[in-house]
């Protein structure tokens, strides 16, 4: 296992943040442009805008992993939540420890700052890394519904 560091994303990530986010939308079949990915990098390094990113990177300094996320309001439980909307990491470095590191860097930002959860979904038939998720946190009965405005 090779030594994997997680930590902001930083100008310095762009090509490989890049390609690495258009791995991850090709993996779940979504169409995603350019000029889409320009606009997600936009959000991650604008102070104001919610979403922020993780990469994990390799002995070498590459980027092999990818996380986007964001804190949301919990109104049930009177607290704040993180919540994963991306994890990725490159096949080639996969069984590196890449997302349990970033799941550790999630779950360290959680703690710091008082969350009470840290949530994400994924797909019924995302085995390999539903086998990794299992390690580390809780399947939950909820359902998720999607509505076209």
């Amino acid at each position: 296992m090779s030594a994997v560091t997680v930590l902001p994303a930083a100008p310095r990530h762009r090509a490989e943040w890049e390609a690495l986010y258009a791995a991850y939308a090709d993996f779940y079949r979504v169409a995603q442009t350019p000029q889409m990915r320009e606009t997600v990098w936009g959000w991650i390094h604008d102070p104001a805008h919610e979403v922020q990113a993780l990469v994990a990177e390799d002995a070498a300094g590459r980027a092999i992993g990818l996380a986007h996320w964001r804190r949301f309001a919990r109104p049930l439980a009177a607290g704040m939540g993180i919540f994963l909307d991306d994890l990725f990491v490159a096949p080639e470095a996969r069984g590196t420890g890449a997302v349990d590191a970033l799941l550790a860097e999630l779950r360290r930002i959680a703690r710091a700052e008082g969350a009470g959860v840290v949530r994400w979904i994924t797909a019924d038939d995302n085995h390999r890394a539903r086998a990794a998720y299992d390690r580390v946190a809780t399947r939950t009965w909820w359902v998720t519904y999607d509505m076209a405005p």
